[in-house]
């Protein structure tokens, strides 16, 4: 019976969409070391999500800065799990969700809090978002060069919110996440 895990990775950045995945795991190929991604090297989470994504039925969802400005992050965030779960080509027969809350969706789903430590699926899609959206934001910080988004995500590190005060607000910047309201009000 195929069971999706299903995490998200960029809830508290400033800047940045927030990026869902789900996987069914192929019982004949998981990988050594999986765990919470934010628990493994950054060098072993590509490793590993190389074999996920070769493998594996995997999906991403993903909820833009727009998104997350009008419906709010946790809105943002169930909407990319949504999607994540609606993009997978095999239909789960239930669905373990990472955290307290669950998307709009008419499957078997089972809220697991701190799931990417508890569940080897969840663990899974954490590695492929995690993965995902530092691909993005390593991108985004070429397009937005000063912003350091290659290093820190988009998170409110000292060296992001200088470039803030110095370079400006960008179109990826979060507007209603304080420093950024803030500024803007």
């Amino acid at each position: 019976m195929p069971v999706a895990g299903v995490d998200e990775v960029g809830r508290g950045p400033l800047a940045g969409p927030v990026v869902s995945a789900a996987i069914i795991l192929n019982k004949e190929a998981i990988p050594d070391g999986i765990n919470d991604s934010k628990k493994i090297s950054k060098n072993k989470r590509i490793q590993i999500n190389k074999e996920l994504v070769a493998n594996h039925n995997y999906a991403i969802g993903i909820a833009t800065v727009e998104e997350i400005d009008k419906i709010n992050i946790l809105q943002a965030s169930l909407l990319a799990m949504k999607r994540a779960v609606l993009g997978l080509s095999i239909i789960p027969k239930s669905t373990l969700i990472d955290g307290n809350k669950l998307p709009e969706l008419s499957y078997k789903m089972y809220p697991i809090i701190k799931g990417d430590n508890k569940s080897l699926s969840i663990a899974a899609a954490s590695i492929i978002a995690k993965v995902y959206r530092d691909k993005i934001m390593e991108e985004l910080s070429i397009k937005y060069p000063g912003y350091f988004w290659e290093k820190n995500s988009g998170y409110g590190t000292k060296q992001h919110l200088l470039a803030l005060d110095k370079l400006g607000i960008t179109p990826i910047h979060r507007k209603s996440f304080a420093p950024i309201y803030n500024m803007l009000n």
